[in-house]
């Protein structure tokens, strides 16, 4: 399925409005298609077409759309001139906006009446007249893909680009030089053209790869998915469109971890189950998931998103995927729930409670697997990481293979100077513990006063919940000279990304100013953070997308890109830790190892095993035998077997780290 602009599916209520405002007609449609169209005449129409009915259609002119909650899936048009308003709910989020983007630039895009040239309006008076003189029904079109003109244009229009050329600078630009440092701080923040959804946030402009396309494609059709790749490979990125792609309602977007869920705007697995950490016994399991509120979730519950699926147990999916079937009550696999599942076995396991790591299992390792699990992808191209001699060592350091020459190449980075602009390298630690008591004891030793910048939460009962989930801290303390890390993308095309390091030059108007790496300076304002809770509430907060960075540990730095990190590995204590560390550098020269020892990376030979059956999967789904079966003649047949018996079996023999 591709995703069409000018094409929107969800549900649709219509109220038609007399002179003094009082509602008479009501149309309510679960499910219709609107569509952008056009007739003979070039004027622009929305068409309303509900399943197995004739389609409505509503002039765009005269129009006013109110799009606060497009995020949860939610707009309306107030079509003025026709007394109609317009509510569409349970949209997609990305198709929407893609939906109400292009609407405004195609009523903004095109040629202003004062442009339009006496042969185009001779021609539309010629169109008209025919139209009128015409025995025949107007007949309507899908408009034009946007083009690249119509875009600028509707961006002049909105004012986000100046009408001056560099040199005649239009009165506007001229006025706007002259304001003083004091006026602007009273000017208001510049409208957006497009409010973009907070799940795609500083994304819009990256286009989805061939690969990603293909699983969005297979999750929007409703299959059950299962997609991993290596770090980098932009499994969380794919997983922000999918959720933007797929009608909110029913819709509940999972993780294993409340960071990794804070990522993708969601809650943990635990929160939603509602049967707590899955210790319990089956039996007491299927009591709690009966309250009324968690089985009134399960229930609302069509598509269930679980991301870093490799720190779910094997044990506590099965349990829920017993929960979902007996609360549904329905015999399919998760209660006939889609499953969109995404993770690297390769990368951290399963937290198993006790000393014992007999215990620990993955969720490949249970009976129902096989049984969910209808799609495979994997995800081959590496974003994060543009160096093809870094890419090609954490490739053989996901599956635990390190020869002479890597233990070199990463022993030679101890000598690196990675500082740049008084900006420390953050310190990775396998613990979390030992990380939080470098940043106090550092901040401790700097000279100055501390600053205290304290959050804002929408519950505050709620803070112990945000605090697990969200990255950024309640409180911070902050001095001048303290290492800082970015927490939120801001500005993906200046470097102000999520893992980019700075430290705090001064403090402005109450508010921290950091210069990073690349020697910008950034005035850190407030951002928000959004979670959702199991029962779909949202929890907020906002604060300064800051925290310490002197230390920071390997299962805090899920999702992000370290541009200069220092890291000890002798204390790893997980199959994939070490991997997970050396990934998050966005290259060799922005990293310095300590104390490498090839014997502290390993992977677990079950789940290399997975893989391997994964491949072999993987290939006997994508691979199609060339040409037709010959009954008359069957040694061409033959011999294209035998062609394809060997190509699978040079592929099944290479070793893993070539598809990574």
């Amino acid at each position: 399925m591709d995703l069409n602009d000018a094409v929107l599916t969800c549900a649709v209520n219509i109220h038609w409005t007399n002179t003094v405002g009082i509602t008479g007609r009501k149309l309510c449609y679960k499910t219709a298609t609107l569509r952008l169209v056009r007739n003979d005449l070039r004027e622009m129409f929305v068409e309303v077409t509900p399943e197995k009915l004739k389609p409505l259609k509503f002039r765009l002119k005269d129009i006013m759309v109110h799009k606060k909650f497009m995020s949860e899936g939610k707009a309306t048009f107030n079509f003025k001139s026709e007394h109609c308003e317009v509510y569409l709910s349970n949209a997609p989020p990305g198709i929407l906006m893609l939906f109400l983007r292009t609407i405004f630039i195609k009523m903004n895009g095109g040629k202003d009446a004062t442009e339009s040239s006496p042969l185009d309006e001779l021609a539309m008076k010629k169109r008209v007249r025919e139209q009128l003189i015409s025995s025949q029904p107007s007949t309507f079109e899908e408009i034009s893909p946007v083009t690249t003109a119509e875009m600028v244009l509707a961006r002049k229009k909105a004012g986000l680009i100046p009408r001056g050329t560099t040199t005649t600078p239009s009165p506007q630009a001229a006025k706007k030089r002259r304001l003083t440092d004091d006026d602007k701080a009273n000017v208001p923040a510049a409208k957006k053209l497009y409010q973009s959804s907070p799940l795609a946030q500083s994304e819009d402009s990256v286009r989805l790869s061939q690969e990603q396309l293909e699983v969005l494609r297979a999750c929007t059709a409703g299959k059950n998915v299962f997609f991993t790749g290596s770090a980098g490979t932009g499994k969380s990125f794919l997983l922000r469109k999918i959720i933007s792609a797929l009608p909110p309602d029913g819709t509940v977007a999972t993780a294993s971890t409340g960071v990794a869920a804070c990522l993708i705007g969601g809650t943990t697995l635990h929160a939603f189950a509602g049967i707590g950490g899955g210790d319990a016994t089956m039996q007491r399991c299927l009591q709690l998931a009966a309250r009324p509120m968690s089985a009134q979730t399960w229930r609302k519950c069509k598509r269930l998103i679980i991301d870093e699926i490799s720190m779910v147990d094997g044990q506590y999916f099965e349990k829920i995927e017993s929960v979902a079937r007996h609360i549904r009550r329905n015999d399919r696999p998760f209660g006939g729930i889609q499953l969109i599942l995404c993770g690297d076995f390769l990368q951290l396991p399963p937290v198993v409670r006790g000393e014992t790591g007999a215990q620990q299992r993955f969720c490949f390792q249970s009976g129902v697997w096989e049984q969910c699990i209808q799609c495979v992808y994997e995800l081959k191209q590496v974003h994060r990481q543009s160096d093809p001699e870094f890419v090609k060592i954490l490739n053989h350091l996901r599956i635990g293979h390190v020869n002479e020459s890597i233990s070199t190449r990463l022993m030679s980075t101890s000598k690196q100077k990675i500082e740049a602009n008084g900006i420390l390298a953050t310190q990775l630690c396998s613990h979390t513990n030992d990380a939080n008591s470098i940043n106090e004891s550092k901040l401790e030793n700097l000279g100055g006063d501390k600053v205290l910048f304290r959050a804002e939460d929408s519950d505050a009962g709620m803070s112990k919940q945000l605090d697990q989930q969200v990255q950024v801290p309640a409180q911070l303390y902050l001095k001048i000279n303290a290492q800082v890390m970015l927490l939120k993308n801001i500005n993906i095309a200046s470097g102000l990304v999520n893992g980019a390091r700075g430290v705090v030059v001064r403090i402005e108007k109450g508010l921290p100013v950091v210069r990073f790496k690349n020697n910008q300076e950034y005035v850190c304002r407030h951002e928000k953070w959004i979670i959702k809770t199991a029962t779909g509430g949202v929890l907020t907060r906002r604060q300064v997308p800051l925290k310490l960075a002197w230390a920071f540990s390997i299962h805090k730095s899920q999702g992000l890109t370290l541009d200069c990190v220092e890291m000890s590995l002798s204390k790893v204590f997980e199959a994939g830790q070490a991997y997970v560390a050396l990934s998050r550098a966005k290259s060799l020269q922005s990293i310095r190892i300590l104390d490498f020892d090839a014997k502290q990376v390993w992977a677990n030979p079950q789940v290399l095993q997975f893989y391997k059956n994964f491949r072999r999967r993987l290939i006997d789904t994508t691979m199609i035998p060339l040409g037709p079966k010959n009954k008359d003649n069957k040694k061409p047949a033959d011999a294209t077997s035998s062609a394809l018996a060997k190509l699978k079996k040079s592929l099944l023999n290479k070793p893993l780290v070539s598809i990574s």
